[in-house]
């Protein structure tokens, strides 16, 4: 984080303006820590089809790796169906191939039209991984949190020449306040996920 000075200023006004854009700064971050945490946990599958299940899948496109859902239209006829129809039949096999090399533990079939995956019930055994993935990636979200929480006490004490201790106090207080509602956030995604993933 870069904060620069402005020695015409007021110190004091001028250093107010250095903890917004400081608590401004630790949001942005913690918010894509978020929005991280949620596209990973789209790639966790509870037991319903969903096309966001394939998301991160890529394909060769004429010598490009192109993301499936720029060559595909992906849908679910219904909750335990994905459908994906390639805009160039020529891409079915390359479709096919991507998919079963892609860890995901799908079998697709090839009709000659499009692909079809039947999504498997998931078992109980499965259920608590995906339960334990979720958390996971929970963790990662709230260690990308805590170093926001970091970046931003380190630009407070930065300003300490310039203001009271009280007042980089009540800065650090509100940086914590703010990683805790960040916090507080991981828990509820991760937990709505769980819920999720135990459905059956």
């Amino acid at each position: 984080m870069n904060y620069k000075f402005c020695f015409l200023c007021d110190p004091k006004i001028h250093t107010m303006e250095e903890f917004e854009e400081i608590y401004e700064e630790v949001n942005m971050s913690m918010d894509a820590a978020i929005e991280h945490l949620d596209k990973e946990l789209t790639k966790i599958r509870a037991g319903r089809a969903n096309p966001a299940m394939l998301n991160g899948l890529f394909v060769d496109y004429y010598g490009a790796q192109t993301p499936l859902s720029q060559v595909a239209n992906i849908n679910t006829p219904d909750a335990r169906t994905l459908s994906i129809q390639p805009w160039e039949k020529s891409l079915l096999q390359e479709i096919e191939r991507t998919i079963i090399n892609s860890n995901l533990g799908f079998n697709p079939q090839n009709n000659g039209d499009l692909i079809i995956i039947s999504i498997p019930p998931l078992t109980e055994e499965r259920r608590v991984q995906l339960v334990k993935q979720a958390k996971g990636e929970g963790e990662h979200a709230k260690v990308g949190i805590r170093n926001a929480r970091k970046e931003a006490n380190d630009a407070i004490k930065k300003l300490k020449d310039d203001v009271s201790e009280d007042l980089i106090k009540d800065a650090e207080e509100k940086v914590q306040g703010i990683t805790n509602d960040y916090v507080k956030k991981v828990d509820e995604h991760v937990s709505l996920k769980e819920a999720d993933i135990m459905k059956v």
